[in-house]
């Protein structure tokens, strides 16, 4: 058996938890779940499998790539590819039983000059309330007849749902239903992420696709105290190296940190090249058995050093040290790295092994 230096857990219990808690949060909507760039660097195939058994039947995908993985071990559940059609034909979504999100007009008027519209692929259209980023613009709309359209879900996406006090989403809101009128019917209506759903209820609509939320994150987006996200992920690290350095002596590149006593260290084997965040560096903290322990010197490619020196007699070569748990959780990490907690996640690389618990 190989025990890797990196190892992320899974917590599957937490991960259905937190999926069926924003569901009922959201109780007059469908469920749905974003699981694009690798579920969040959690696993999409291991997630779409575990949710789709919990009753999750709406995925989605960024881009063709990643769905056509998630149809390579399934051919259930509705997935939609939010990037569209990324110049690609219309034949392949028609062939997987794929949604494409169209975010232009060209993508639009491509779809109803088609044959596939013909033979009715389902199709969503997303528009742009105000994130200006992907998405048709609502004056865009009027160049085309809409009204022959039979829409399968209408997709906004909220620029700052995580931001309670910030008026911008009810603007977004207001623009979002404005956009019904253009279409003969519409079969779902989708505004929320995670935070949208956490945030207001009237932003819910008829399905919602929460993503970092069902990971862990926005934990204290909510001052209700029934409102409990679980943490899903612990990111653990294997101690490779121990020694003893004197005072005043250097520990790893450019200088940056100087011993003041004799110093025990540790050497970890998981660095940047694994997802650990060179701004960690003489500023982050690892866990081993509710200590916690400085990390000094820079954060390497494969490696990271911290000072053990009150538990030497504790710490043993092999022993795993926590840099992601319930007391380092991946928000308060984030908020260490000046970031949020999807760019923690989905920073997390492939050779990370992924355990499933």
């Amino acid at each position: 058996m190989i025990y890797s230096n990196a190892i992320l857990e899974i917590y599957t219990k937490n991960l259905i938890s937190n999926f069926k808690l924003l569901s009922k949060i959201a109780k007059n909507s469908t469920p749905g779940a974003t699981i694009k760039a690798n579920a969040y660097g959690i696993g999409d195939k291991e997630i779409f499998k575990i949710l789709y058994k919990n009753g999750c039947r709406h995925f989605f995908l960024a881009t063709l790539e990643e769905a056509l993985s998630i149809r390579k071990i399934s051919s259930r559940g509705t997935i939609y590819v939010l990037n569209g059609l990324e110049n690609n034909n219309l034949e392949i979504f028609y062939k997987f039983n794929l949604v494409p999100i169209l975010n232009t007009i060209s993508e639009l008027k491509k779809f109803i000059e088609s044959k596939i519209h013909k033979n009715k692929l389902k199709i969503g259209i997303h528009v742009d309330t105000g994130l200006n980023r992907l998405g048709i613009q609502i004056k865009e709309l009027k160049s085309i007849d809409t009204k022959k359209i039979n829409l399968f879900i209408l997709i906004s996406h909220l620029a700052s749902a995580n931001e309670i006090k910030n008026q911008y989403s009810k603007m977004q809101n207001k623009n979002f239903q404005s956009i019904f009128k253009y279409f003969k019917s519409i079969k779902y209506k989708s505004l929320s992420n995670s935070a949208g759903i956490l945030h207001n209820k009237n932003f819910h609509y008829d399905l919602v696709r929460p993503g970092i939320s069902l990971y862990g994150g926005h934990d204290n987006f909510s001052q209700n105290k029934l409102i409990i996200i679980k943490p899903v992920v612990k990111l653990k690290g294997k101690i490779l190296q121990i020694k003893t350095i004197n005072k005043n002596k250097y520990i790893g590149y450019n200088q940056t940190f100087k011993t003041k006593r004799k110093t025990t260290i540790a050497v970890i084997g998981i660095g940047y090249a694994d997802g650990v965040s060179r701004l960690l560096s003489n500023n982050g903290s690892v866990y081993f058995k509710n200590e916690c322990f400085k990390i000094i010197g820079r954060v390497s490619m494969d490696s990271i050093t911290i000072d053990i020196t009150k538990s030497k007699n504790k710490i043993k070569i092999g022993n795993y040290m926590e840099l992601i748990n319930e007391k380092n959780n991946i928000e308060k990490l984030a908020k260490k790295c000046g970031t949020i907690s999807n760019e923690i996640l989905t920073s997390i690389t492939k050779r990370v092994k992924r355990i499933y618990i």
